[in-house]
C-alpha cells in the first residue's frame, strides 16, 4: 500500500470563501471561510453557463467531431467527445454510414484524439442508439470500448413508441438494455441518457453492471417523452446525473436543468400525492456529484475534496443588473445557493474554473 505526502505539492494559487459542494453523505455542505489550495498540476455557451464537465453527442463527421474535440481543448473545457455512429436511418438516408464506414471511421476518431494528449478531453464511444444501429455495428462498437478501455454514451427508453420498436427489432433479447448489454455496451463507465420508461429489471441491471442514467428533464418534458422518476432510480441505486440534451431540450444550462428536475418531480408528486417529491438539495447533489459519478469521474471531479481538480464557479448573487433579489442582506450561504438554483443564470456566474485553470472569463487572443 503506498502513500502520498500531500505536503510536497506546489501550491500554485490559494482562494478563500464560502464553498458549497456535494459528498456522499451530504447533499449539500457549505464550508464557509474556508482557505482552499489549488496545486500547479492542477465549448463557449456551455462554459459561459457553467458546465466544467460536458458529455457531447458530435455527429457522423469524424473530423467534424475532432474539430469539437479541440474546440472544447482550446477553450479549457474537460470533455468526453462522441463520433456518432449510425448505419440504420431511413428517414434521413444520406445521414448514415455502413457498418464497416462507421468501424473505421470510430477506430481513426479514437487513434487521432488519442494522439493529441488533450490533458481533458477524451473520445467516447457513441452509438447513437439502439434503432440506429445494426447488431453488426454495436458489436463492433463494443469491442472498440472494451479494448480501448473507453467510456460509452447513448439513448435509452426516452419514448414508449421507441421501446415497443426495440422490441419489435430485437426480439432476442430480454429488453431494451439488455440489447446493450449482450454487445458489450453496458459498463460501468456507460452513460445512457433519458431511460424515462426503464423497468425494475432493467434498473437492476444498470446496477450490477455500473451503468448510469443521465435525467433531461427539460428534453423530455419538450418533446412530450416522459417523465423519469428519478426517486425510483436513486432507490435502485443507480448513478444518475443531470443532462441539457441540446437540442432536444432549449437550453444549454445545468440551472436549467436543475429547475425541470425539480419540476418533473413535483409533477408526479401531483400525480401520487405520496411521492417522495426530491429536494433542491438531492437537485443540486445531482447536478455536481451526481454529474461526475455518472460520467465515472468522480475520483478526479465533483466537489471540493482534497486531492480533486479544482472545477468551480464563483458565484455573484449580487451582480447589479443580475436577476436575484436579496431583500434580506443577512440570508446565509444555503439561502443564497437556493435563490441562485431558482433565478440565477449566467450573469451571476462570475468565473469558471476547470482543473484549477479559470476560462471564464474567456481570454480573446488576436
Amino acid at each position: 500500500m503506498t502513500s502520498s505526502n500531500k505536503s510536497a505539492v506546489d501550491i500554485a494559487h490559494v482562494y478563500r470563501g464560502t464553498f458549497v459542494h456535494s459528498t456522499d453523505h451530504t447533499a449539500v455542505e457549505i464550508l464557509e471561510d474556508r482557505l482552499l489550495g489549488v496545486d500547479t498540476e492542477g465549448k463557449k455557451r456551455t462554459l459561459r453557463n457553467g458546465t466544467t464537465t460536458a458529455c457531447y453527442f458530435a455527429t457522423i463527421h469524424t473530423d467534424a467531431s475532432l474539430l469539437l474535440g479541440q474546440i472544447a481543448n482550446d477553450f479549457g473545457q474537460r470533455a468526453l467527445v462522441g463520433k456518432v455512429c449510425m448505419d440504420t436511418n431511413n428517414f434521413v438516408p444520406h445521414y448514415r454510414e455502413t457498418p464497416d464506414e462507421s468501424h473505421d471511421e470510430t477506430n481513426r476518431f479514437i487513434s487521432e484524439m488519442l494522439k493529441k494528449k488533450y490533458p481533458l478531453v477524451m473520445p467516447v464511444v457513441t452509438p447513437r442508439f439502439a434503432l440506429s444501429c445494426s447488431t453488426a455495428l454495436l458489436g463492433h462498437l463494443g469491442e472498440i470500448a472494451k479494448n480501448n478501455h473507453l467510456h460509452i454514451q447513448s439513448h435509452i427508453s426516452e419514448t414508449k413508441e421507441e421501446v415497443k420498436l426495440v422490441k419489435e427489432l430485437f426480439p432476442d433479447y430480454d429488453s431494451y438494455t439488455d440489447v446493450y448489454h449482450k454487445h458489450n455496451l453496458l459498463t460501468d463507465k456507460t452513460v445512457m441518457a433519458h431511460g424515462c420508461h426503464l423497468t425494475d429489471e432493467e434498473l437492476k441491471l444498470f446496477r450490477e453492471k455500473g451503468a448510469s442514467v443521465a435525467h433531461c428533464a427539460n428534453s423530455n418534458i419538450s418533446l412530450c417523452s416522459g417523465m423519469l422518476d428519478a426517486r425510483r432510480v436513486l432507490n435502485h441505486k443507480v448513478k444518475l446525473g443531470l443532462g441539457t440534451d441540446v437540442a432536444g431540450g432549449y437550453s444549454p444550462s445545468m440551472l436549467d436543468a436543475v429547475r425541470r428536475t425539480l419540476d418533473t418531480s413535483k409533477a408526479l408528486t401531483i400525480q401520487d400525492p405520496q411521492y417522495q417529491t426530491l429536494t433542491f438539495e438531492e437537485v443540486f447533489r445531482l447536478a455536481t456529484l451526481g454529474g461526475s459519478q455518472a460520467l465515472s469521474l468522480d475520483e478526479h471531479t465533483g466537489n471540493f475534496q482534497v486531492g480533486k481538480d479544482f472545477d468551480a464557479l464563483r458565484v455573484n448573487t449580487a451582480i447589479a443588473g443580475g436577476p436575484i433579489d436579496l431583500i434580506n442582506h443577512g440570508e446565509g450561504p444555503k439561502v443564497l445557493l437556493e435563490k441562485f438554483l431558482n433565478l440565477g443564470d449566467d450573469r451571476n456566474i462570475a468565473e469558471v474554473y476547470v482543473a484549477g485553470k479559470r476560462v471564464v472569463p474567456f481570454v480573446e487572443t488576436t
